[in-house]
């Protein structure tokens, strides 16, 4: 069995192949190749905690890149944790072979998760943001945004990228980290508030655990491009309802987002939008089966909650990747 440590997850799953397992797994899911069980959400009573458990089988490729794939994540999300110096999410994917069920390799989740909800929104926004898109604005400065800026840089010319956090500090270092690095532009700005982060952006990419709006509906420019992958849980929410109200929607899985997407749960509570305005899933986009963006002044967004084809598609390749490049650690 091979372990795999966050670093070697990050060597091992590079963003441009990340985004090409995630494209393989969104289109499995909405084509029918997947089975994808409701996730399990553990909540400890009288806290903000919770434990995710996803299981998923992922059926082999045609182009026979991925093989089928069949993984367990149990991650943790725990917002206390930073206060106590470490991350705020936590966990490992459990990766089985299909063919008989044996345990070939653990991986690390927090990673693992970083860099696979980042190259869901890259192969979102390859198919959904104008092609001129170059000016970015990420919401967040934590380990998903940091992703999330990588895999924007990786499916667009990003020129100039804004990043704003609540905590400026945390935006600091996060832009002296990844600048210029693993195909980042060296152009990153930080932002005294979401305004000034959005109000030129081509691409706007959420990644916080806001319970509230973390931007103004009237701060967009027409052409925008959204990606919301903070708010998993139907009390959370990142986008304004007014902006879910005036956007072409899609999501990564449509009965999940229903239960779980708290920016969808919140607009139709808030009758900003119903459920048959979805338009659908990014997997059926890729299918053929749905229209993307439809004019250069539409807004579209992508809201992500997370799907364990993901996890399952990616931590395969990982570990295969680990094999060949004599990474991590072997375990007999």
């Amino acid at each position: 069995m091979k372990i795999l440590a966050a670093e070697a997850v990050r060597a091992a799953l590079p963003m441009a192949e990340a985004i090409e397992a995630v494209r393989w797994a969104y289109l499995a899911v909405s084509t029918g190749q997947a089975v994808l069980p409701q996730r399990i959400h553990l909540l400890p009573p009288n806290t903000d905690n919770v434990t995710l458990v996803m299981p998923a089988h992922v059926g082999a490729s045609p182009d026979g890149r991925y093989p089928a794939s069949l993984a367990v994540k149990t991650v943790s999300v725990y917002p206390g944790n930073p206060a106590l110096g470490i991350a705020t999410v936590l966990g490992g994917v459990l990766v089985l072979d299909p063919a008989t069920g044996a345990c070939i390799g653990l991986a690390d989740a927090a990673s693992l998760t970083a860099i696979r909800t980042g190259a869901g929104s890259g192969v979102a926004t390859a198919l959904l943001a104008r092609e001129d898109a170059e000016k970015v604005a990420i919401l967040g400065a934590g380990a998903q945004a940091a992703t999330q800026l990588q895999a924007m840089c990786a499916v667009r010319q990003i020129r100039t990228a804004w990043v704003f956090s609540r905590t400026p500090a945390r935006a600091e270092a996060m832009c002296a980290r990844l600048a210029g690095r693993d195909g980042i532009t060296t152009d990153l700005r930080i932002a005294s508030s979401a305004s000034e982060a959005i109000r030129e952006a081509d691409i706007v990419c959420t990644a916080t655990g806001s319970h509230v709006p973390v931007f103004q509906d009237c701060d967009l420019k027409l052409g925008v491009h959204i990606n919301a992958v903070g708010a998993f849980k139907p009390d959370m929410q990142e986008v304004p309802a007014e902006t879910v109200g005036r956007a072409r929607v899609f999501v990564d899985h449509l009965s999940s987002a229903l239960q779980e997407a708290g920016d969808l749960v919140q607009a139709i509570r808030a009758g900003a939008i119903g459920e048959d305005d979805i338009v659908g899933e990014i997997g059926s986009l890729l299918a053929g089966d749905l229209a993307g963006r439809q004019d250069l002044r539409q807004i579209t967004l992508f809201k992500s909650v997370g799907i364990a084809a993901q996890d399952a598609v990616c931590a395969t390749a990982a570990i295969r990747n680990a094999q060949a490049m004599n990474l991590g650690v072997n375990v007999t």
